[in-house]
């Protein structure tokens, strides 16, 4: 089977206000980008090309380390912590088809926020994307605790439903329709949705979903150290 030329892109850049050096902060016993840069990896065979964008020398020195390719440094102007993702994306994709000469068919971003991702993740996410029919493939996880049900908004001193009504004594399984939330572990855009229309998501998305253990997205300290516990457990 011929697969599709996809681009995996893993987005680094050096400054993070939240969590300081957070993609090269060390979470059981590895820099946090390794986890995503060896889930990649264990699917090679699927990939194109394998890089890393960043605009610090050190986190490029920690990625070529891993296995990973830098093969360039972000330019400024897609440093800074208020740069949309889709100028990064499409600046890397620029710059590796002037460089191989080639026209690329899927983009995958793989941030490193998300290092329970497994390369089974990644696999399935590429299967729905070779089947056709959508604009990206968009991971996500079935929520209890952040459900729209448990939403409410305040009216006249008064707390009202914000979209769902919850009636009381609702169990939590039996929250209606089933709410699903992105993830961050997997975002798959075809080439053309990306260049041309500066978009991630596109307008027909199917959704991969992922189970809540693998679903962890790094954005606070506690979010770290929780990974670093479930990382040392898995480890062992």
């Amino acid at each position: 089977m011929t697969h599709l030329r996809t681009l995996a892109i893993i987005p680094a850049r050096g400054g993070s206000k939240g969590v300081p050096h957070k993609n090269i902060r060390p979470v059981a016993g590895k820099p946090l980008i390794a986890y995503t840069i060896e889930a990649a990896l264990a699917m090679r065979e699927r990939l194109y090309r394998l890089i890393v964008s960043t605009d610090d020398e050190q986190i490029a020195e920690v990625a070529r380390r891993l296995g990973a390719e830098v093969p360039f440094l972000r330019p400024a102007e897609l440093s800074g912590d208020r740069v949309p993702m889709a100028p990064v994306l499409q600046h890397a994709v620029g710059a590796i088809e002037v460089q191989d000469g080639v026209r690329l068919d899927w983009v995958l971003l793989l941030q490193p926020t998300a290092p329970l991702r497994a390369p089974e993740d990644i696999r399935a996410a590429l299967d729905l994307a070779e089947r056709g029919g959508c604009d990206s493939v968009i991971s996500v996880v079935q929520v209890f605790a952040v459900h729209p049900i448990l939403m409410k908004r305040i009216e006249n001193d008064r707390l009202l439903p914000f979209c769902i009504e919850e009636k009381e004594g609702t169990r939590r399984q039996d929250y209606q329709p089933p709410a699903y939330m992105r993830n961050g572990a997997i975002y798959l855009t075809r080439r053309d949705v990306l260049m041309e229309r500066g978009s991630i998501w596109g307008e027909v998305i199917r959704p991969y979903l992922m189970p809540e253990e693998r679903s962890l997205s790094i954005d606070s300290e506690l979010d770290l150290k929780l990974a670093d516990l479930l990382l040392r457990e898995q480890s062992r």
